[in-house]
C-alpha cells in the first residue's frame, strides 16, 4: 500500500526571498505539485477529473516552518490524505531535506468540488474511488 507519496524537488535560485531562503509562497507551490503528482499516480489526471466534472479544492492551509531551505537544497515533499467522512478531508505534507532533516509541515483541509454546481461533493471518498486506478496512493482501499 502506498499511503505516503513523496516527490523530490530541487530548490531554484529564483524561488528565494531577500534572506536567501525559499519564499513562503513557494512552499505552497511545492505542496500543490506533490498533491497533483500523487493524484496522477492514482490515475486522477486533470483530464479524468475535468471529464468527471470534479476538481480538488484547498479550503485551509497551515505552514509550520522548522528549518530554512536555500538554493541548491533538495527537499522531499510527502503527501498523505486523512479521510474522516463528510465533504472534507485532511492533507498532511512533510518537507524533509534528503539528509532527513525536517524542514516544514503543511497541513490543510480540502474537498472535491462539483464543477457544475460549485458545491463540495457530499462523499469525496466514493467519487475518488470510482475514478482512480490505484486508490492506495490516496490512503484508500477499493
Amino acid at each position: 500500500m502506498a499511503d505516503l507519496f513523496q516527490v523530490r524537488i530541487a530548490v531554484r535560485g529564483y524561488e528565494l526571498d531577500l534572506q536567501g531562503h525559499v519564499n513562503q509562497a513557494v512552499y505552497l507551490q511545492y505542496g500543490e505539485h506533490a498533491r497533483w503528482q500523487c493524484f496522477i499516480a492514482a490515475g486522477l489526471t486533470p483530464e479524468v477529473m475535468v471529464g468527471a466534472g470534479v476538481g480538488p479544492v484547498v479550503l485551509e492551509t497551515t505552514i509550520r516552518y522548522l528549518r530554512e531551505l536555500r538554493a541548491g537544497d533538495e527537499v522531499d515533499v510527502s503527501c498523505r490524505f486523512l479521510w474522516n467522512g463528510g465533504k472534507t478531508f485532511q492533507v498532511e505534507q512533510d518537507y524533509t531535506r534528503i539528509d532527513g532533516t525536517p524542514v516544514a509541515r503543511v497541513t490543510g483541509v480540502a474537498g472535491l468540488l462539483d464543477r457544475r454546481s460549485r458545491r463540495l461533493v457530499p462523499d469525496p471518498v466514493e467519487r475518488l474511488r470510482a475514478l482512480a486506478t490505484d486508490v492506495s496512493y490516496l490512503g484508500l482501499e477499493k
